[in-house]
C-alpha cells in the first residue's frame, strides 16, 4: 500500500523526467499539451528541473501527409517524423511563452545512449540546460534510427534519460490512469497503487501492446521502464496525463514505484 512518504519522495524531488506519450498530445488530444505545460511550469516554478520525453513526432506529422492511419513504411514513418517534430516542439514552445520557459529539443537514440561518447556528450549538454533552467524535450531521432522506429518506445527512453542524468523521479503517462491487474476495460479490473522493489507482480495481467493507433507502447513497457529507473533509484508514477499535476505534487494517483535506497 502507497504511503504518504512514499508520494513525498516525488514531491521533494528535485529532478524530474516525465515521459508523455502519442495518443495523450495528438489528434483530438493536442489540447491536452497546455494543462501538461502548465503543471511543469508549476514545478519549474518551484525550483524542480524537468526534463520532458515526449513521443508524437509522428503522429502529429501524419495530417499533413495527408495519412489517416499510422504509416508501415519505414521511409513515410521517416518523412513523418520529421515533420511532426517541428511542428510538435512548436506547440510546446507556445506553451511555454507564457510561463517564460525555453525549450531545447534533444533528439537521440538508444544507441546514442549506449555508446559512451554520445553517452557523455548528451548527459553534459542536458546537465548544462538545467543549469540554464532550459526545459529539455527529448525525442528519439526517428528519422535516423530505423530500430527504433520499429522496435522501441519511448517509455524505454525516458528510464535511460532518468539513469543518465540521476533524476529522483520518472513519471510516465498515457490515456490509463495506473497499472491494472488486468486491462482496465474487463470486469474485475483493481488499480495497483503500489510496486515494491523487486515485486514481479505475479498474477497480473499486463497488456503487451498500446490499445491506440498512434502509439507504440504498453503496460508491459511501461513496467518494464518503471523497473529499470525504480532499481537506479529513481521513484515512478504510472498515470494519466490528465493526472500530471497531481503526481507531480504528490497526490495519490496512478502506481507508484518504490526506488532503490541507492
Amino acid at each position: 500500500m502507497t504511503t504518504s512518504s512514499d508520494r513525498r519522495v516525488v514531491a521533494d524531488a528535485r529532478r524530474i523526467v516525465v515521459k508523455v506519450g502519442s495518443s495523450s498530445i495528438s489528434g483530438d488530444n493536442a489540447w491536452q499539451i497546455a494543462p501538461l505545460v502548465l503543471a511543469l511550469a508549476q514545478a519549474h516554478r518551484r525550483g524542480v528541473q524537468i526534463v520532458l520525453v515526449s513521443s508524437g513526432a509522428i503522429a502529429t506529422g501524419m495530417p499533413f501527409l495527408q495519412l489517416e492511419s499510422r504509416p508501415n513504411d519505414l521511409a513515410t514513418q521517416q518523412a513523418a517524423a520529421a515533420v511532426g517534430q517541428s511542428v510538435l516542439v512548436h506547440r510546446y514552445q507556445a506553451a511555454l511563452d507564457p510561463y517564460a520557459i525555453v525549450a531545447a529539443q534533444v533528439l537521440l537514440t538508444a544507441g546514442d545512449i549506449e555508446n559512451p561518447t554520445h553517452r557523455g556528450n548528451a548527459q553534459r549538454a542536458m546537465e548544462r540546460l538545467l543549469q540554464l533552467r532550459i526545459l529539455p524535450i527529448v525525442n528519439e531521432n526517428d528519422t535516423v534510427a530505423t530500430q527504433e522506429i520499429r522496435f522501441g518506445d519511448n517509455d524505454r527512453l525516458a528510464a535511460l534519460v532518468a539513469r543518465l542524468i540521476g533524476a529522483d523521479a520518472l513519471i510516465l503517462l498515457s490515456d490509463v490512469d495506473a497499472l491494472y491487474t488486468k486491462p482496465p476495460q474487463l470486469p474485475g479490473a483493481e488499480r495497483i497503487p503500489h510496486v515494491a522493489l523487486g515485486d514481479r507482480l505475479a498474477g497480473v495481467e499486463i497488456a503487451a501492446t498500446s490499445v491506440n493507433g498512434v502509439g507504440t507502447g504498453g503496460a508491459q513497457t511501461k513496467v518494464s521502464a518503471a523497473r529499470y529507473a525504480a532499481e537506479a533509484g529513481s521513484a515512478v508514477i504510472i498515470t494519466s496525463t490528465t493526472l500530471v499535476a497531481d503526481a507531480l505534487s504528490g497526490a495519490p494517483v496512478g502506481t507508484f514505484f518504490e526506488p532503490a535506497r541507492n
